[in-house]
């Protein structure tokens, strides 16, 4: 119930309005957002991998409904790669993208889309980093599949997201199982029906379990997107058992979310990569933290009081 109200007001634009004016916001969203400029990015990701993790930066932004808003976005992720080369952070960063966020959404769409991330895929490798194409709700999947087999042609060091909470995904998952291919694996943030995804936490783990280790038994790079100490542990162990060198996988968790664990993992030995998301756009993504983790309701309360 609360998920679900979170993710409706995640949509909700007087809301939005009402919390981005509202100062004391701001505490709860530098938890979890590296600021609104490619500065504090740069600054928060340059932290990040001088403590040993390794991390994904997103630009904010999801709600493009002109050609000229793609354009744009797809613009700033090439001044952030060129930031991050000058910065010499590129060996241990890379970024992620969103299709709707490059043009996906509007008419011809997906040749919109598919042009920006060329473009940005190119400026990855010429910086010599990668790209991660994130996933969305369940009515762009088979579209964002379909660019990122196109992108995986020139640059197949592409990577994409699967959500274990959908019906298909363990299907996707054995497709895409593939020696050269990244694939982060999350639970999944959007309110999706029942007929295409599961909804209880228990088959939701369940799912996540099975995915993991089609991932693991197969050729690919898995990339293991889990707060859950269930999930992180039961990564490892089927790693295990595959005889998956520490170097063939990695753990990622998001920026300002068990810190302490990340550092920890990292000193392990673990491939530990950090999701970095930053820019003035941060409203949907703050919320939909807020509704994959209810916990943060509290941290979020705490801050409204000046606690």
């Amino acid at each position: 119930m609360l998920r679900t109200a979170m993710l409706a007001i995640s949509r909700n634009e007087t809301v939005r309005r009402g919390m981005v004016g509202f100062g004391p916001t701001k505490k709860v969203v530098d938890r979890f957002v590296a600021g609104e400029t490619l500065d504090d990015c740069i600054t928060a990701v340059g932290r990040l991998t001088a403590s040993g993790l390794l991390a994904t930066v997103d630009h904010l932004g999801e709600d493009t409904t002109t050609r000229d808003q793609a354009d744009a976005t797809a613009a700033s992720y090439l001044d952030l790669l060129g930031r991050l080369a000058e910065a010499g952070l590129t060996a241990s960063v890379e970024v992620s993208v969103k299709l709707t966020a490059l043009g996906l959404a509007l008419p011809g769409g997906r040749e919109i889309a598919t042009a920006n991330a060329e473009r940005i895929c190119a400026a990855a490798r010429a910086a010599g980093t990668t790209v991660t194409v994130d996933m969305e709700d369940h009515t762009v999947t088979d579209a964002t599949l379909a660019v990122v087999d196109h992108l995986r042609e020139t640059y197949p060091e592409t990577g994409t997201v699967l959500q274990a909470y959908l019906h298909r995904t363990p299907d996707d998952c054995a497709r895409y199982a593939v020696p050269g291919m990244r694939i982060r694996l999350c639970k999944g943030a959007y309110n999706e029906p029942a007929s295409v995804a599961h909804r209880a936490k228990a088959d939701v783990d369940a799912a996540y379990l099975d995915c993991l280790r089609i991932l693991m038994k197969g050729d690919g790079y898995p990339m293991v997107a889990s707060h859950d100490p269930r999930m992180i542990e039961a990564a490892l162990a089927y790693a295990d058992v595959a005889g998956r060198a520490s170097d063939t996988f990695e753990l990622q968790m998001l920026y300002g979310i068990r810190a302490d664990e990340q550092a920890r993992l990292a000193a392990l030995g673990h491939r530990v990569r950090v999701y970095v998301p930053y820019g003035v756009d941060w409203y949907g993504y703050f919320t939909r933290r807020l509704a994959e983790r209810p916990a943060n309701m509290l941290f979020f309360g705490r801050a409204l009081l000046g606690r």
